[in-house]
């Protein structure tokens, strides 16, 4: 599996996975873990398919309890091997809750600090396990979702450059490339190259744009789909009602040949049934996800629809 060597994370960097300068001690087991995911049949939410098969990628599992694990640790890797995460800097960045998750766990056991701007909508438990791990969180609009969040670290990181290291999730090119790197040759792998639709929800996009290219290189018959909220005001934390907001950089909208929104109900519909028929206990964009990745498997005579169970439902 991708996720047993560190280094997979790095891919392609001269160093060797192992961490480096201050923040080195006892970090090395806690990144084996990330990435590496199952990959899951759901044979009971989607019974009735008559040719299709279901499948999600178990990103739960990653160490701090979702896929965003696998960037939060790849941009750390970054800053230290270029410096800007040293002594007496402080980690800065805007989240929704996951990566900001990620970056709490990372510091806390690194020792290095985390500053997060989130907006005033993040699920009180996302806030209050920040504040358990240590993370300063500084929250924004409600109004202005992850957006007006993404302002205000850009604010923050202009007026003290001195004071932060500010990976900046929405613009880091490591957002996409570290699943590029990892995530889309581990489902490649687990599928035996069988997938014909990957299917991801839109949030900084990288897990889509990574993923989805890598696997697009590895046929063109791949189909790619994004899902959405459908509509702005929506609650599933960690989605963008893309025409809406505002696009993130790192996103690749040309690599996606369908968008398909789902609603907040829908979303938590699915939450509830992956829950109490597969078992799983999952957040509400999973929810989203596995809903817009049936309702495009409903459609098809045959075919491999591969979609990402991004993070656990205890958020």
């Amino acid at each position: 599996m991708y996720a047993s060597d560190p280094a997979r994370l790095t891919a392609g960097r001269s160093t060797s996975g192992k961490g480096t300068g201050p923040f080195a001690t006892g970090i090395d087991g806690y990144i084996a873990r990330i990435g590496g995911t199952p990959l899951l049949r759901l044979g009971r939410v989607a019974a009735g398919l008559t040719g299709a098969e279901l499948w999600a990628k178990a990103e739960f599992l990653n160490p701090s309890g979702s896929v965003k694990d696998r960037a939060a640790w790849a941009m750390v890797r970054d800053g230290l091997d270029r410096g800007a995460l040293g002594e007496g800097r402080t980690l800065l960045d805007a989240s929704s809750g996951n990566t900001g998750i990620a970056y709490a766990h990372l510091g806390a056991r690194m020792g290095f600090g985390v500053e997060l701007c989130l907006p005033r909508t993040v699920a009180a438990e996302r806030i209050d396990r920040l504040h358990r791990l240590g993370a300063s969180v500084v929250l924004t609009d409600p109004l202005e979702g992850t957006d007006g969040a993404q302002d205000e670290a850009d604010r923050r990181a202009r007026a003290a450059p001195g004071r932060y290291f500010y990976p900046d999730q929405y613009r880091n090119p490591w957002n996409p490339r570290v699943h590029y790197q990892t995530t889309g040759p581990e489902i490649w792998e687990q599928t035996h190259g069988r997938l014909t639709h990957f299917v991801a929800g839109i949030g900084t996009g990288g897990t889509l744009t990574g993923t989805g290219r890598f696997l697009r290189e590895q046929t063109a018959e791949i189909t790619v789909v994004g899902v959405e909220p459908d509509r702005p005001m929506h609650g599933i934390e960690g989605l963008k009602h893309l025409p809406t907001a505002r696009v993130p950089p790192v996103y690749d909208p040309g690599l996606v040949d369908r968008t398909i929104r789902v609603s907040t109900e829908a979303a938590l519909e699915m939450q509830a049934r992956l829950a109490s028929e597969e078992g799983l206990l999952v957040g509400r964009s999973s929810g989203a996800s596995v809903a817009g990745a049936l309702t495009l498997a409903r459609s098809l005579r045959e075919g491999i629809v591969v979609t990402i169970l991004a993070d656990r439902g205890d958020r």
